[in-house]
């Protein structure tokens, strides 16, 4: 049960920084494409995004992870 409680876990916490990261780089390609000379700060921007982003889907691995391992069953 624990096992299956952790891929919930895992599952529902990184759809959504999957998503956000999809719209973030789609966003970032997008203003690089309308306007080239700024793509250095553009690209540095995504990137921390990316990073915090990712941060979300880490400590979804973390609970999950503290559920397989450390989870006692009920008495």
């Amino acid at each position: 049960m624990k096992e299956l409680a952790a891929g919930i876990a895992m599952g529902a916490g990184a759809i959504g920084p999957g998503i956000g990261i999809g719209i973030a780089v789609s966003g970032a390609m997008q203003a690089i494409g309308r306007n080239p000379e700024a793509a250095g700060i553009i690209r540095i921007n995504m990137i921390i995004g990316v990073a915090f982003s990712e941060a979300v889907a880490i400590y979804a691995l973390l609970i999950a992870l503290l559920l397989i391992f450390v989870a006692q069953r009920g008495a």
